[in-house]
């Protein structure tokens, strides 16, 4: 049985080679192919609702492993498992929120590849003279309308390495935010075999950034140092296809001494610790 994939490259091959014989004669017999070709480029793609089980199960995943056994809380030292079951439900909202954009942007994409597809076609058709000739129907030809669908799976599979890298980060942000962290300790993935890593991430790598308006800073015990504060810089997952992450800091005790204060100094002499001191 042929499959939709198939189908559709051999209807590539009718319309290249249609054209090729008879030429640019008609917008009809153009715009026949074009519909036609629609039709059986979206037969070609995976089922939406498909598609959908796919990113909730590949992210559920993910928020199990990191909300459901804890994990998240080794980039979290002295968060209590109390604090992550508080935080719960806006870790969980995030869950719903992160499938249905990464849904989105991957329809997004395949509508692109499907009008990509169609405008290759309909710019090689048009070059055609009329009667047609048999030097245009080559491979080259049909390769290049070929090409944006499959390359697609590809593409698809970058967004949702993409997004879950994203959905990490921000449930980590989720956290940090609800339990007061103090600083975000950057840390680069440059040093993994065949990571394409930002050459300025890989120079923030185990930079401490000071959060602003953490209860430290309100009472001011910190500063900023000389990289900036958090907000200053993008977040890990942030920009495109970035993989780095954070490990958040929660005590004084933690922070470089060049973002304390000489308050800060003084109450961390003084034991003050946590905001709950």
């Amino acid at each position: 049985m042929t499959s939709p994939r198939q189908a559709f490259n051999e209807l590539v091959t009718e319309a290249v080679d249609d054209l090729a014989r008879h030429g640019f004669d008609s917008a009809s017999r153009v715009s026949v192919w074009l519909e036609r070709l629609r039709v059986a480029a979206r037969r070609a793609l995976v089922p939406e609702d498909v598609l959908q089980e796919q990113l909730t199960r590949t992210l559920g995943a993910t928020y199990r492993r990191l909300v459901d056994r804890g994990s998240i809380l080794a980039r979290h030292p002295g968060v209590s498992r109390f604090t992550l079951e508080r935080v719960r439900p806006r870790l969980r909202a995030e869950l719903d929120r992160r499938v249905a954009a990464s849904a989105n942007l991957i329809r997004l994409n395949r509508e692109e590849a499907i009008e990509t597809t169609l405008r290759r076609f309909s710019g090689w058709a048009s070059s055609v003279p009329p009667g047609g000739s048999e030097a245009t129907a080559s491979a080259e030809a049909k390769d290049a309308v070929r090409k944006p669908l499959q390359s697609l799976p590809f593409r698809e599979r970058r967004v949702a390495i993409d997004q879950g890298a994203k959905f990490v980060a921000t449930l980590n942000e989720i956290l940090a935010d609800d339990a007061g962290a103090l600083a975000a300790e950057w840390h680069s993935r440059f040093r993994v075999p065949g990571y394409d890593y930002r050459e300025d991430h890989k120079e923030r790598d185990e930079v401490v950034y000071p959060i602003r308006d953490s209860w430290a800073h309100q009472r001011g015990l910190v500063k900023v140092g000389p990289d900036g504060w958090y907000d200053q810089v993008t977040k890990p997952g942030e920009e495109v296809f970035c993989r780095c992450s954070c490990r958040y800091i929660y005590r004084l005790a933690s922070l470089p001494e060049a973002l304390l204060t000489e308050k800060g100094k003084a109450a961390l002499a003084q034991g003050v610790e946590r905001r709950t001191a």
